[in-house]
């Protein structure tokens, strides 16, 4: 959610280390000898290492290869004691909800109520105004692709301040104007950038169009329809999580840089670019069903799959609500990734049906190095698709 390496925000630093015992690793003593149980993985190695090397309170992973799907933990859902990370925990999805946003619009392309290449204009006359911001030169792929040069709503909040943010509600509006109160970055189709202000009007386009609340329109055309248990859109108000969950950690701002506990928030800052909830299960189910083909007709997924270069790390690209990253052993996944404040997400799926998800409970940074903890998250993701 926020814009970060490598999909979305801010740099957040604090050292520290939280040593726990490996999981997934049994041995037991007998009089001669001592017998071990099988040794762990390569994914469980790796969320180990996140844990004892990069400082994450908690890591949750998921994997689905030929049919079989696994769910590893490491670490404590708690700082203060050792409690036991759930299997497939909710987690808070950040820009996950991306794709989904981007998946209602190209359904809604597919009936013919939008086209891509149409200006904005079209769809929420008189609403983009700014210096050097030209609503008519802005087209709906613009948006979904990140090129439209739009300035970062969610870098003029103060979410540097978390702790004073924390609980405060936002309405689409007041994020769409801290956007619209700078100018454009650059000419629309110019070059690639993300910017959360996309999807905030994405959402607001599928309300106009559909005359319906984004948040009703993603529960029924994506969520329910791919079959997700464990994925919702928190209502008005509630800064929840749902249980079972690992509790989500941040710093507090940039002065006194002091670890809090972020589970229970306001996400209403987040809207269609980084609201929804959901478990690194259902996050890998949705990847894998959206690029089977199962959210899209064929025509659209390919548009979904039209990508630019996105300069985060070597040899990503950006689709439509859609990032590719190659893989260590070939070829690439397809996915997005979120962070915010408490939660990091990533995986994906490959085109031959294998799928990934990844949480941990804290940003990279929040208690060590944030670029090496934020690449061992991607080098984790890599060995669960590659191992």
């Amino acid at each position: 959610m926020r814009t970060r390496m490598p999909a979305t925000t801010t740099s957040r630093t604090r050292k520290g280390l939280l040593v726990l015992a490996a999981a997934g690793l049994v041995a037991t003593a007998v009089t001669d000898a001592a017998v071990a149980g099988p040794p762990p993985s390569p994914v469980q190695r790796s969320i180990d290492a996140l844990v004892a090397e990069e400082g994450f309170p908690a890591v949750m992973a998921t994997v689905t290869e030929d049919g079989r799907t696994r769910s590893l933990v490491a670490g404590s859902a708690r700082l203060d004691r050792k409690v036991p990370v759930p299997r497939d925990g909710y987690v808070r999805a950040g820009s996950n909800t991306k794709t989904f946003t981007a998946v209602v619009v190209l359904q809604l392309v597919a009936e013919g109520k939008v086209r891509l290449d149409e200006p904005v204009e079209t769809y929420l006359p008189g609403l983009v105004r700014g210096k050097g911001i030209h609503a008519d030169r802005i087209t709906v792929r613009h948006l979904l692709q990140h090129t439209s040069g739009l300035p970062n709503y969610t870098d003029h909040l103060g979410l540097e301040d978390f702790d004073q943010v924390q609980h405060r509600f936002f309405q689409p509006h007041d994020l769409l104007a801290a956007a619209l109160a700078h100018p454009a970055e650059f000419e629309p189709g110019a070059r690639w950038k993300y910017s959360n202000t996309n999807y905030l009007l994405a959402g607001l386009l599928i309300e106009r169009v559909t005359e319906r609340p984004v948040q009703e329109q993603i529960t029924e055309r994506v969520i329910e329809k791919a079959g997700l248990r464990h994925t919702y859109w928190p209502q008005p108000g509630d800064q929840t999580l749902r249980r079972p969950h690992a509790r989500g950690y941040a710093l507090d701002n940039p002065r006194s840089r002091k670890v809090i506990d972020v589970t229970e928030m306001d996400p209403s800052w987040g809207g269609a670019a980084g609201q929804l909830i959901s478990t690194p299960g259902d996050l890998a189910k949705f990847a894998r069903v959206l690029i089977g083909g199962g959210l899209l007709p064929a025509g659209e997924l390919a548009e979904m799959r039209r990508t630019v270069d996105a300069p985060l790390l070597p040899g990503w690209r950006y689709g439509l609500g859609l990032f590719s990253v190659p893989l260590s052993c070939g070829g690439v996944y397809w996915g997005h990734g979120g962070d915010i404040d408490g939660y990091e997400t990533r995986g994906g799926a490959t085109d031959d049906g294998r799928s990934v998800g990844l949480a941990v409970s804290a940003l990279p940074g929040t208690f060590g190095d944030q670029e090496k903890g934020a690449v061992a998250v991607m080098e984790s993701v890599d060995t669960a698709f590659c191992a």
